[in-house]
């Protein structure tokens, strides 16, 4: 399953404030094949050249997209993927934070077996080979290559994808499944999608303490995945109970510390490193 192809039409929720307009640009600038933009009552207006619309059904009307990225603000993030869900859309990136989580249980659930969810809380997602972005990640952040990135951090996959590109490692794919506690894709769902994709031949995990989800994905890999898997886990040193950046990442009890979730990828055969910056030495020297 592609989520997206340099073809795609993508439509931006959120296109006129600061952040959907900023980000909108340098999406276009990358490649991203982005044909209209969605905000409620701004409808007839332009924006870099896109036509603006009060709805997505309008939107998908028109010009036949099957993708959004979400910049609207938490209080009416809900509303804006239901909408997205209502207008058959197949992939939804929501890159808002700070949404309630009743709104996004709700959400989810709405979408169920109708559309994909990247996120919400997300950097979003990057294919390189084919320049096409639906996120807010550096347009430089890495050139084309056969590795695959999955990450609940933005900022800490951002260093060291960037220092894979540095060691002459590309990317075939980046997935942000975003810092909340619950989400709409997690690791397992994102693995399934990449252990078909013919570009993908190693893939990096960059997991962080909070929830079961590593754990979940080490017992899949196991089973079920035929790749090189490597990972890191953010968190080794967090005391219990204090939460560490995203709302997911909190240790509760003896469940979500890093040792739990590295032991669990080492037990499954993934090769985990002790800091980010050594993944790519460590991808080296085992391919």
């Amino acid at each position: 399953m592609v989520l997206i192809t340099n073809k795609t039409p993508i439509i931006v929720q959120g296109i006129t404030g600061r952040q959907g307009s900023f980000h909108t640009q340098t999406m276009l600038e990358y490649g991203t094949n982005i044909v209209a933009g969605v905000t409620p009552g701004k409808g007839g207006k332009t924006m870099h050249d896109l036509p603006v619309y009060d709805s997505v059904q309008e939107a998908v009307d028109n010009h036949s997209a099957n993708a959004s990225i979400v910049f609207v603000p938490a209080r009416f993030a809900k509303a804006a993927v239901l909408e997205g869900v209502k207008a058959d859309l197949e992939t939804i990136v929501v890159i808002t934070e700070g949404i309630p989580v009743r709104d996004t249980m709700e959400m989810l659930a709405e979408a169920r077996n109708r559309a994909r969810i990247i996120g919400p809380n997300t950097a979003g997602m990057l294919v390189p080979p084919i320049r096409s972005k639906l996120g807010i990640m550096p347009n430089d952040l890495c050139s084309s290559g056969a590795i695959s990135v999955v990450t609940k951090s933005g900022t800490l996959s951002y260093e060291i994808t960037k220092s894979l590109d540095n060691a002459g490692l590309g990317l075939a794919n980046y997935f942000g499944i975003g810092g909340d506690p619950i989400r709409g894709s997690n690791f397992v769902d994102i693995l399934e999608i990449l252990d078909p994709d013919q570009k993908t031949k190693q893939v990096v995990l960059i997991g962080e303490i909070g929830g079961d989800e590593e754990e979940c994905a080490a017992s899949f890999i196991k089973e079920h995945f035929s790749k090189p898997v490597f990972a890191y886990v953010a968190g080794k040193s967090a005391p219990e109970g204090k939460r560490m950046g995203h709302a997911g990442a909190i240790i509760s009890g003896e469940s979500g510390t890093a040792q739990t979730k590295i032991d669990a990828l080492k037990a499954a055969d993934v090769f985990v490193a002790d800091n980010p910056w050594d993944l790519a030495d460590l991808i080296q020297e085992q391919t």
